[in-house]
């Protein structure tokens, strides 16, 4: 509001602005310039802020290593016997201790998320990855140091906490660095990493897997030593998050962060500005520092059941049968050794290309039609994969393993990418760790289920339903496809202010791509 007062002649002043409006009218500005930063303009003139988005969706590399190598592990002869025992010549590692190998990863992931939102918010983001980083190393060097059931489950469960620091810091820092025309890429950047991790995993189990010794299975696991060895390489360079920074009131140092990220040109007091104001107004709908139960309350109760929804859909679709199994599950089909290593080498490498796929269709499409479209294809791709196996030909199970490198691509074009993306746009700003823990701990918990389910369900010496797990699978994601429906949104293209504004208002999620920021302001 202009103030005009008078001179000591009865003759007005020239309007003068208050400070309040001034400052109204700066942010307005900051935010209007962050919506014209278009994507081909930061990668030609911000470099520095794509490396570093690039850098924290990395960390996902050693999560999707080791998610993949669970299931791959079993294919390998030397560590069921190591592990296992030997009946009528043909290596057999238990169902409850496979069982037990699988879930001990998880579990450590459920604590190690939770622990992983509490340090982040406490000491930054960059001291919780050097933590984890340590934990991770700590646990891999067990499992090669190890030599019995026991000793390899502790250290797995270690290494399991370590990849729950991973997990919740990639897409925590990725959201919070991009600017929104490169939030949607940065943040399905995180599946690009646990795409690469599950390929070179398998890649690894492929060279390494025939081999008769010890190291059939040390290897692999060595190789996980060689992210952690990358992430802390290059992490004293990076620059913290400037959300964190901001929130903490160290403006200086949060306006240096920025400036590492789009350079020394420039204007990063403008963007503190826009930041600053959007925690100043979750601010004042709150009266203290916000836990764990804030994330139940009121709206962030959806953005909550929204965050972790998508990743329940992940598990819903059978993402752990169809990619971590796949090396087993193709020997059971009849498929020689060889070729079943070829194929899930194949099936990862396909994943990777759908990831950088979903790159070309996220700021087209949008999150919520390319999340649906992939929910209605892994649908039918799974129920396919079970009618298969009740099929008498001698193709069937090539076609089961057509469907399977089919299903990789589809899923990490859509799925698996534009989760992250929903997870990096949903969760508030000042709950955004908190939230994308409790996402990590619905990954966790649903893993722990698949994996106890999954290896009773295909196991030759429990119930040996081989494909026809798909029928289950293929059920459960026809569930999610409905739930995905009503609650998935559309937020490209959307400050988080913005975001904050749909969810105060209570729009429906499905039509929030339809409303515009002027139609909350009316």
């Amino acid at each position: 509001m202009d103030k005009v007062s008078g001179d000591a002649g009865g003759h007005p002043a020239e309007p003068t602005v208050s400070h309040h409006d001034a400052k109204d009218e700066a942010t307005a500005s900051a935010a209007q310039e962050e919506h014209d930063l278009t994507l081909s303009h930061v990668m030609g003139n911000h470099k520095a802020v794509v490396w570093w988005c690039f850098y924290w969706a990395m960390c996902a590399v050693g999560w999707g290593f080791d998610a993949q190598i669970n299931g791959a592990m079993i294919s390998v002869a030397a560590f069921r016997r190591d592990f296992g025992y030997v009946l009528d010549g043909e290596a057999i590692l238990p169902a409850s201790w496979q069982t037990a190998f699988n879930m001990i990863s998880t579990v450590g992931q459920f604590f190690g998320g939770f622990l992983c939102s509490h340090v982040a918010d406490r000491i930054g983001r960059k001291k919780s990855l050097l933590l984890g980083c340590v934990i991770a190393s700590a646990g891999i060097a067990g499992e090669i140091a190890s030599y019995h059931r026991v000793a390899f489950l502790v250290s797995k469960g270690v290494l399991g906490v370590g990849l729950g620091f991973y997990l919740t810091l990639a897409p925590l820092a990725c959201s919070e660095m991009a600017p929104v025309s490169l939030r949607g890429f940065a943040t399905a950047g995180v599946n690009l990493g646990i795409a690469v991790g599950q390929l070179l995993s398998n890649a690894v189990v492929k060279a390494f897997g025939e081999w008769d010794d010890r190291w059939a299975y040390r290897g692999p696991f060595a190789t996980q030593l060689f992210f952690a060895v990358f992430l802390l390489a290059c992490l004293p360079f990076s620059p913290e998050s400037p959300w964190y920074l901001a929130r903490k009131g160290k403006k200086e140092d949060a306006a240096r962060a920025i400036r590492k990220l789009f350079g020394q040109d420039y204007d990063a007091e403008k963007r503190l500005l826009a930041i600053t104001a959007t925690i100043e107004e979750e601010a004042v709908q709150r009266s203290a520092e916000p836990g764990f139960i804030e994330c139940f309350k009121g709206t962030n109760l959806i953005r909550t059941g929204i965050s972790t929804g998508v990743f329940l859909c992940q598990h819903l679709v059978g993402i752990v049968f169809v990619l971590g199994y796949s090396t087993y599950f193709f020997q059971l089909a009849g498929l020689d050794v060889s070729k079943s290593f070829d194929l899930s080498v194949g099936v990862t490498a396909c994943g990777v290309a759908g990831n950088i796929a979903s790159w070309f269709v996220v700021e087209r499409y949008g999150r919520r039609v390319i999340f649906l479209s992939g929910m209605g294809i892994s649908t039918t791709l799974l129920l396919l994969i079970g009618i298969m196996d009740v099929v008498p030909t001698s193709g069937a199970s090539w076609v089961q393993a057509a469907s399977t490198v089919v299903y990789a691509f589809v899923y990490f074009l859509t799925i698996g990418a534009m989760a992250f993306a929903i997870l990096g746009e949903v969760s508030s700003t000042a709950l955004r760790a908190k939230t994308i823990s409790l996402a990590t701990a619905t990954q966790a918990i649903c893993g722990l289920v698949v994996n106890i389910a999954v290896p009773y369900l295909i196991n030759p010496d429990e119930a040996n339903l081989k494909g026809k797990v798909g029928f289950i699978f293929g059920g459960l994601a026809a569930l999610g496809t409905i739930g995905s429906w009503f609650y998935v949104p559309e937020l490209k293209g959307k400050r988080f202010d913005e975001i904050d504004r749909l969810f105060s208002a209570r729009v429906p999620p499905r039509k929030m791509g339809d409303y515009q920021d002027r139609h909350l302001e009316e």
